[in-house]
């Protein structure tokens, strides 16, 4: 049965976990330093899962005779209220301590978004993000507002799971 219910970002969570790779070997230990399973202070999270449809035109139509898949690409932002230097190691990896002397591995992590009205138990929607890079990383300090930090991610793949 779809879930059919609307929700609001206090529904909402953030979790993440690692992978079983190099790269996820590289997030865990960030992610234990850090305490950083789930992810708190965060506001306008952003998913972004785009399909490219490449239209076969014939000589002489106007309107394309077929359309055709073509790649997919998962990327997003999140923003966050918060500054400890966890977001910016998951970006830098090694290189977030000062330039390493040799290459280094990047961490990936899985990004888990689940909302659930505590008013309606049992009914949940899930939305996992695989093999999560940090592309960009921004802290802003504004005069009269919160401190805060935002990412820009690229994804391998989602999957979503709707319970109840």
């Amino acid at each position: 049965m779809p879930n059919t219910r609307v929700y609001t970002g206090s529904d909402g969570s953030m979790n993440i976990s690692v992978p079983s790779s190099p790269e996820g070997e590289a997030a865990k230990g960030i992610l234990d330093a850090y305490e950083l399973i789930t992810v708190g202070r965060v506001q306008d999270v952003v998913v972004e899962v785009r399909s490219e449809v490449l239209p076969f035109n014939e000589i002489g139509q106007r309107y394309p005779t077929e359309l055709r898949p073509g790649n997919v690409s998962v990327t997003g932002t999140i923003g966050r209220a918060f500054v400890n230097g966890a977001m910016l190691k998951l970006c830098l990896g090694e290189a977030a301590d000062g330039r390493p002397p040799r290459s280094w591995t990047q961490p990936a992590f899985n990004i888990t978004l689940a909302v659930e009205n505590s008013a309606v138990p049992g009914v949940r929607s899930t939305l996992t993000l695989h093999d999560v890079k940090i592309e960009t990383f921004t802290l802003t300090m504004p005069e009269q507002a919160f401190v805060g930090e935002n990412m820009r991610f690229q994804a391998l793949f989602v999957s979503v799971q709707d319970e109840g």
